[in-house]
């Protein structure tokens, strides 16, 4: 800023600085918003400066899954590999799952709850997340104890697991040992531990006890098979919270304890809103889409630009003020 400039030159600011100063609005108004101040604004943006943290989770429970699939790619993809935070629900192919893997070389903390993804596709790209510390893999139904195996050899670092399940998809069915046992003989660094609503047994939990030994929470709500004897926990555990069998609601946050194992906290807001492309493809940045975001109930139809200097002339955009 020049000496006697009246006004500060906000769009002068180097583009990590931007980023930090974007990093407390809200997802949409980045994308929706801040694109359509100035170029530099818009350029910030499309770099890696604002998605070092990404958590659509809430928004991705009820996205149309093509939909997802473009955001999420479109985030990551602008992330530039230095992704540290990723939370997002109902990843429903392997080819997310892989492609997510493909840009984890800074990925610390990763929530990826109610995904349909496969034993198979962990296995493959298990060494590819060796940097993740927290992982949330609740209501993954179609991943089993050699997923739980993979992630452990390879995620050396890996002290926070979330392997909740819906009590209405374990009801009736016999114990299963088989992921606790993967747990106990991969995870020796944990020291949170979820599992509600597992059909876990008594002698599987108390491998799990035996060798991780860091262990200071662990949420067993519904886990009907384990027998606790409080005298013995006291004794022998005493610096372990265990919560559960029986049910108890309003007993904590869930993400309290993340925030104390990872030096990035969660600044990022859910995403209250619905993202809708158009129908032109695979995503580039250098193309105008017409979104539609909902908001308490209502469709208004937004005009989302990305301007990219002085090529913008070429799609029709008028020019950035």
């Amino acid at each position: 800023m020049e000496e006697g400039d009246e006004y500060r030159r906000w769009d002068e600011l180097i583009p990590d600085a931007l980023g930090l100063i974007f990093r407390n609005l809200s997802l949409q108004e980045i994308l929706t918003m801040v694109p359509r101040v100035c170029k530099s604004w818009s350029r910030a943006v499309s770099g890696p400066y604002c998605w070092q943290e990404i958590n659509i989770e809430e928004w991705s429970t009820r996205c149309h899954p093509d939909h997802l699939d473009r955001m999420l790619q479109m985030l990551i993809t602008r992330s530039c590999g230095s992704l540290r935070k990723l939370s997002v629900s109902g990843l429903h192919n392997d080819t997310n799952f892989s492609f997510l893997a493909d840009h984890a070389g800074s990925l610390q903390t990763l929530r990826i709850p109610r995904s349909d993804i496969s034993d198979s596709i962990v296995e493959q790209i298990a060494g590819r997340l060796s940097t993740v510390t927290f992982l949330d893999v609740s209501y993954c139904n179609k991943i089993s104890g050699r997923a739980l195996e993979a992630i452990g050899k390879h995620c050396k670092l890996l002290v926070g697991l979330c392997r909740n399940m819906h009590p209405l998809d374990t009801e009736g069915l016999e114990a299963q040992d088989d992921e606790a046992y993967a747990i106990a003989t991969t995870m020796p660094k944990l020291k949170r531990l979820e599992m509600a609503y597992h059909l876990v047994s008594t002698e599987s939990l108390l491998q799990i006890l035996s060798s991780c030994t860091n262990l200071e929470f662990m949420d067993l709500r519904g886990c009907w098979n384990v027998n606790l004897d409080n005298k013995f926990f006291k004794e022998k555990f005493q610096k372990l919270t265990v919560l559960g069998p029986l049910v108890m609601e309003d007993y904590y946050e869930a993400n309290d304890w993340e925030e104390d194992c990872s030096e990035y906290s969660d600044d990022s807001d859910y995403l209250a809103w619905g993202f809708l492309a158009g129908d032109g493809g695979d995503y580039d940045d250098d193309e105008s889409y017409d979104e539609m975001w909902d908001d308490e109930g209502r469709l208004e139809e937004l005009e989302l630009r990305f301007y990219e200097g002085a090529d913008a002339g070429l799609y029709g955009w008028p020019p950035s003020p």
